[in-house]
């Protein structure tokens, strides 16, 4: 054998190894389970909504939505995933169960935040986009609706609450939500708004009740059948922050406020009369009764604008005057639906339908308490503060200005600055 030949033989030996190598290689990458190479999808339902400016022009942006895969996606509404691989048909085969339950862990505990803390967890990166032919006029006015409230949120949010994005979760912030395991939703209570009505549609969809007329106003409020958030352990707090669908209901804050006095000071109350009432007569009520004092009955509608104005009020804050920035923490939760009082039949009936709940279920009319009594509207909250001074009227109005500013609602009095 010559030099030469000797030469070519090992040339071509070498080049047998690297093609070999290379073909196995491929091999092996088209095997590998695409599972362990992007990120799982989180059960339960994310409804979290981005805006988009084009030439000039706003449109309409996507939801970020995931769902179980045996739920499948919202009626009326597509499901599209454009940033994640497409499963490969043997990775079933060849994946293993124990490997990839280990794998779930492993990334579990790296997304788990460090102890002491809980942080707010965004919506997971699947999109879901309506189809028009398949949505009515009504259906996509609502989700616009949703749209536009989602931004004005996050903008106040961003100028006015900028270092809420970087605290931690604590379970006193989700003192106020209600967990519904069986659909996966979150409900934060903004007291007068809806809430006792909300609540009642959360144990009809845990199925602990048949109906929304079958339930009591203290099964709703003095029960303990609906679960809070805060009751759950640290982890049990961030897997439903983090996959659950997070809804609240906001209401004007001027008539909120009108409506919580009405109930609780205007009609016989064993709780705030004794507990606030006389606090509130016995400071701001010049030469008050004995009879008064005694009772706490009669507080009037200048008096308890008195009290909630005072940096050094007798008595603490209530849920049924406090913020709902405060009551909801909505610039350190991120929530996916935010309805409004003002527009409640169609805005919890779009979300029911967006959580695929029983056809025959929808939100209730009826009046919970004093139903004789006509609801606090605009007009009868302009009443009430007709007895008010102009500086009043705007101290109120800058005690609520982050509800004002956060959820959209309008200056109520022309005179406000």
């Amino acid at each position: 054998m010559t030099p030469r030949l000797g030469t070519m033989r090992l040339a071509c030996m070498f080049s047998s190894i690297l093609l070999f190598g290379a073909a196995g290689l491929l091999l092996f990458i088209s095997l590998q389970d695409p599972v362990e190479l992007t990120p799982q999808q989180v059960p339960g339902m994310k409804f979290s909504i981005r805006t988009q400016q084009h030439d000039g022009h706003l449109r309409i942006p996507t939801e970020r939505v995931t769902r179980d895969s045996t739920s499948g996606s919202p009626r009326g509404l597509q499901l599209q995933v454009p940033d994640q691989p497409r499963p490969h048909p043997k990775a079933k085969a060849v994946g293993s169960p124990l490997r990839l339950r280990q794998r779930r862990r492993r990334l579990l505990i790296k997304k788990m935040p460090a102890a002491g803390t809980i942080r707010g967890i965004n919506s997971s990166e699947t999109f879901v986009q309506p189809r028009p032919h398949a949505m009515d006029s009504r259906w996509a006015s609502l989700h616009q609706s949703q749209q536009e409230r989602k931004r004005v949120m996050r903008e106040a949010c961003a100028k006015y609450r900028a270092s809420s994005s970087r605290r931690a979760v604590t379970p006193r912030h989700v003192s106020r939500i209600f967990v519904e395991d069986r659909h996966r939703v979150l409900y934060c209570e903004v007291p007068k708004a809806g809430c006792s009505n909300w609540k009642r549609v959360l144990m009809v969809l845990a199925g602990l009740a048949s109906s929304t007329a079958d339930i009591q106003h203290n099964t709703v409020h003095y029960g303990s059948a609906l679960k809070r958030l805060d009751t759950f352990d640290r982890q049990g707090i961030v897997h439903r922050l983090s996959t659950y669908t997070k809804m609240l209901f906001v209401r004007e804050p001027f008539e909120r406020l009108v409506s919580a006095f009405r109930d609780k000071f205007e009609h016989p109350n064993s709780y705030y009369h004794p507990v606030f009432g006389k606090a509130i007569l016995a400071r701001y009520r010049a030469n008050a009764s004995g009879e008064a004092l005694r009772t706490g009955s009669g507080v009037q509608f200048p008096e308890f604008i008195q009290y909630l104005l005072d940096v050094h009020r007798p008595v603490g804050m209530d849920i049924h005057w406090d913020h709902v920035s405060r009551l909801c923490s909505p610039c350190l939760i991120d929530y996916d639906f935010v309805g409004k009082f003002e527009s409640m039949e169609d805005d919890a009936n779009f979300f029911l339908h967006l959580i695929h709940a029983p056809g025959n279920l929808t939100f209730p009319r009826f009046k919970d308490r004093h139903s004789q009594e006509a609801r606090t509207t605009s007009r009868i909250t302009h009443q009430y503060f007709a007895q008010l001074s102009a500086l009043q009227r705007q101290r109120t109005y800058d005690f609520y200005y982050m509800d004002y500013l956060m959820f959209n609602y309008s200056k109520p009095f022309s005179d406000l600055y």
